[in-house]
C-alpha cells in the first residue's frame, strides 16, 4: 500500500520568501541545508551570481520559512552578505522574480520611469515589495547580480508623484550600505525608451542592432 501522494507545490508562488546572500559559496551551501533540515521550506532557488556570490530563495508558510531563516543567520553569519523575509510578497515581484517584463510600461508619453540601484539582491528584492505596495507604480523589471557586478536594479513606471512616493518607501526601507542611487526621470526620451523596453543589457541590444541592419541593409 502506498502513501499519500506528496504535497504539490509552485516553488515560486508562496505566503513567504527569503533571500539570503553569502559572499562565500561554500558557506552559502552549508546553511542552505541547515535551512532545509530546520523547516518545511522549499528551495526554489539556489546558485552562485557575481562577484561569487550565493543565493538561497526560500518558500513556504510563514511560520516555516521564519525558522528557517533562523538557522540561515545562526550559520556562517560571517559570510552573510544581506537577507531579506518577506511575509506576504507582491505578486508583480513574483513576476518579475520569474523574469517577466512590463514592456508596455514606458509607452506613453506621460509615464516617468524611476530607478533604484542597490548594492545587494535582497535590497533590491526588497526596495521592490516596498515600492509597488507604497504608491501606485507598475514594476517594469527587476534585474539581480549578474551583469551589474553583484548590483541590484529595480524599473518602476507610472505618473511622477506616484514614483516619488515609491522611491520615499524605498529610502525609508533601505540602509545606506544597500543603497547606490535613486533617479527619477519625468519623461524619459522616446529613443531611450524603445531601447530599455526591449532589453536593458548592453550586449543583448548590440546584438539585436546589427541583426537590424543586416536583415534590412544586407551588409
Amino acid at each position: 500500500m502506498t502513501g499519500p501522494s506528496p504535497r504539490k507545490i509552485d516553488p515560486i508562488i508562496e505566503p513567504a520568501l527569503a533571500l539570503l546572500e553569502y559572499s562565500s559559496i561554500a558557506a552559502g551551501i552549508e546553511s542552505a541545508d541547515a535551512m532545509v533540515k530546520r523547516a518545511e521550506v522549499d528551495v526554489v532557488q539556489a546558485g552562485t551570481v557575481q562577484p561569487g556570490h550565493l543565493l538561497v530563495l526560500l518558500g513556504g508558510p510563514v511560520a516555516e520559512v521564519e525558522e528557517a531563516l533562523k538557522a540561515g543567520l545562526s550559520i556562517a553569519a560571517d559570510a552573510l552578505t544581506d537577507h531579506i523575509f518577506l511575509p506576504a510578497v507582491d505578486p508583480a515581484v513574483i513576476r518579475a522574480l520569474a523574469g517577466q517584463r512590463d514592456i508596455q510600461a514606458l509607452e506613453l508619453t506621460s509615464t516617468a520611469l524611476g530607478i533604484v540601484e542597490t548594492r545587494t539582491v535582497p535590497a533590491a528584492i526588497q526596495a521592490a515589495d516596498a515600492g509597488v505596495k507604497g504608491a501606485q507604480v507598475t514594476l517594469m523589471e527587476v534585474r539581480l547580480a549578474d551583469g551589474l557586478g553583484g548590483k541590484g536594479l529595480v524599473f518602476f513606471t507610472g505618473a511622477v508623484a506616484d514614483i516619488e512616493a515609491a522611491l520615499d518607501v524605498t529610502r525609508s526601507i533601505l540602509s545606506d550600505a544597500q543603497r547606490v542611487r535613486e533617479v527619477i526621470i519625468p519623461q524619459l526620451h522616446s529613443d531611450l525608451a524603445g531601447i530599455l523596453n526591449r532589453n536593458t543589457r548592453f550586449g543583448v541590444q548590440l546584438a539585436w542592432r546589427f541583426y537590424r541592419n543586416d536583415q534590412f541593409t544586407g551588409e
